[in-house]
């Protein structure tokens, strides 16, 4: 395998976010690009990443090709990526070999690791409620809500989405189909704000978000760009009250 990116930012921002959820990951490269499907250790949160063939300059592969990746180490590596650098991998035996091209070139070993479990796909799932808003909106509600409480509802009500979080204070953000396109029935979903401030940092990659939920079932978070796909699914926390 042999594959280069001339613009790896948002690949490098994609691998710090992801992990903040998890610390290995297998990175599957085939005939369509490359992906990452990976459940956090609590299994409350599950990632899925892809970056289209079409992202890079070179993409040369022989077969299908699966890396384990310790991602710590991994991130350590791509944060040596400046501004204007080039970035390249190839497999050798247990290792991936990381290239970066900038005044100089320099050259990097990480060695690959064996990870237990069968492969994963992102599940298909039902939504009643779809949403699409300014991402600067929405890290804003939820930073908010941080501020008060440990989760927050998302609720539609009269045409309208608002993200409220309550505890001995509270936060309220509203939306109507002025500031985001719904596309909803009446439903309200509670989640944790541990995992959604984690999942917001993806959001500044991108203009819009696109959340999809249902009445105390999972939310899907899409963040899309030009070259790159990044998904959250978190599991609703189920209560009576906030």
């Amino acid at each position: 395998m042999k594959v280069r990116l001339e613009k790896p930012a948002e690949f490098v921002k994609a691998i710090e976010l992801i992990s903040e959820l998890v610390t290995e990951v297998k990175i599957k490269v085939n005939e369509f690009g490359l992906s990452i499907v990976a459940i956090d250790p609590a299994k409350v949160a599950m990632v899925g990443f892809k970056l289209p063939k079409t992202a890079f300059s070179i993409f040369e592969i022989e077969s299908e090709e699966v890396l384990g990746i310790n991602l710590e180490d991994f991130k350590k590596i791509l944060k040596r990526v400046g501004t204007k650098g080039i970035i390249s991998f190839e497999t050798e035996e247990k290792e991936l070999k990381i290239n970066i091209e900038e005044r100089i070139r320099r050259n990097f070993s990480l060695a690959l690791i064996d990870i237990s479990g069968e492969e994963k796909d992102m599940p298909n799932l039902e939504f009643s409620c779809k949403i699409k808003l300014t991402s600067a909106d929405f890290i804003v509600s939820i930073e908010d809500c941080s501020v008060v409480s440990e989760a927050c509802s998302f609720i539609i009500k009269d045409g309208k989405f608002i993200v409220e979080s309550k505890g001995l204070n509270s936060a309220r953000s509203e939306f109507s189909c002025d500031e985001a396109e719904i596309l909803a029935e009446d439903s309200k979903a509670r989640y944790s704000l541990e995992y959604l401030i984690k999942f917001v940092k993806a959001c500044k990659l991108s203009e819009k978000t696109i959340l999809n939920f249902a009445s105390d079932h999972p939310l899907k978070m899409d963040i899309k760009t030009e070259h790159m796909e990044l998904s959250f699914i978190l599991a609703p926390r189920v209560e009576t009250d906030d």
